[in-house]
């Protein structure tokens, strides 16, 4: 007897601990918990301790209310251009009615997915793939209001709806490739072009400017060249002027020329005419009479340094006539070896001109003419 009285005590004690822990209920924040009596909704409990009816009472669902992120796979719909594209959605949403949530639809989540594709198919369905692909903020706020309209009956609040992806066909994608790759080869071109024509522009107007700059140069250059050339010629004339020169300085003048003229590397043959003493004569006779016209006579300050002047024009007179003899011998020698001394003869030797003769005034040559 005492045995069965100790078995219905313990009985007693474990249905006493089962009831209490049916009764007893902590429901963590953020969570509801709906409530059933007998298979009807009974209340929802919120968080924190609550109790319940021992076996009377029981929990139907536990309901979070936690915002909440549903990626959907890929989904192919049709643009208006007849291109099948996969598009993914990523859904954002949250329970604000527990109970709801529970009666009004078996499975949310499911009826919220199916809901996506079928809105998403309409409004892509409407657009061309280019739409498509830069319209996503569009298709966003219209899949928002759309499913939350529908989904408000439902206690379900979806607060955002995302595009995460837009894949079309691989041969729609390389023809994309190919179109931008087109697109910046021209927009490279086209800057190439540009760069090009500025570097052409900037090139001809340097050269224009360094042009100008340097006509203008040559011409200051000739300019100042001019001027200088006329100053040095105005002061050789007023030199020449003043000092009133002879005959025999100008004949002078004359012999020291010809040494330069036979050293030419460019002259092969120089002619020595025999009349060199009379063109001197002339020369001189026709300077001389040039100085009688203009009324040019020796000055004093002149005739004080003739005696040096004629001793140097005697000396340059002795050299000059020296080097046409030499000159006149090369010409015969040459004459000789073209001519194999069967040819033709040459010119008459002139007559050895003496430096006296060079010297002498023509005026004596006329009266003793």
């Amino acid at each position: 007897m005492e045995l069965v009285i100790a078995v219905l005590l313990i009985a007693m004690a474990l249905i006493g601990v089962v009831a209490l822990a049916k009764a007893v209920r902590i429901v963590p924040q953020q969570r509801q918990d709906v409530v059933e009596r007998f298979g009807r909704y009974r209340r929802t409990l919120n968080p924190g301790l609550n109790l319940l009816v021992p076996f009377v009472d029981a929990v139907r669902t536990k309901v979070d209310l936690r915002e909440q992120v549903v990626s959907f796979p890929p989904q192919p719909v049709i643009t208006s251009d007849n291109l099948v594209v996969s598009i993914d959605t990523v859904l954002y949403f949250k329970v604000v009615d527990s109970v709801r949530a529970t009666y009004e639809i078996s499975n949310f989540l499911q009826a919220i997915e199916q809901l996506t594709v079928t809105t998403l198919r309409n409004v892509i369905g409407s657009l061309d793939l280019e739409r498509a692909l830069t319209s996503r903020e569009e298709i966003n706020r219209h899949l928002s209001g759309v499913l939350d309209e529908t989904t408000g009956r439902w206690g379900i609040k979806v607060t955002r709806v995302e595009i995460k992806a837009i894949e079309p066909p691989p041969s729609i994608r390389d023809s994309m490739e190919k179109q931008m790759r087109a697109e910046r080869d021209r927009r490279a071109a086209i800057l190439n072009a540009e760069g090009h024509k500025q570097s052409q522009i900037l090139t001809a107007e340097g050269e224009k400017q360094a042009a100008v700059l340097r006509a203008d140069g040559d011409r200051q250059a000739r300019i100042l060249q001019a001027e200088g050339q006329a100053k040095a010629i105005r002061t050789v004339f007023d030199a020449i002027h003043q000092a009133n020169p002879s005959q025999k300085v100008l004949a002078y003048q004359y012999l020291q020329a010809l040494p330069q003229i036979a050293n030419g590397t460019a002259n092969k043959v120089w002619i020595v005419p025999a009349e060199l003493t009379k063109a001197l004569e002339g020369m001189g006779g026709a300077l001389g009479g040039l100085s009688q016209m203009v009324g040019d006579a020796p000055t004093p300050q002149a005739s004080s340094g003739a005696s040096d002047v004629e001793r140097e024009a005697a000396e340059a007179a002795q050299a000059a006539a020296a080097a046409a003899q030499q000159i006149h011998d090369e010409v015969r020698v040459a004459e000789a070896q073209a001519t194999g001394g069967n040819g033709p003869q040459g010119l008459p030797a002139p007559e050895p001109v003496s430096p006296q003769s060079l010297l002498q005034d023509p005026a004596d040559q006329r009266e003793r003419g």
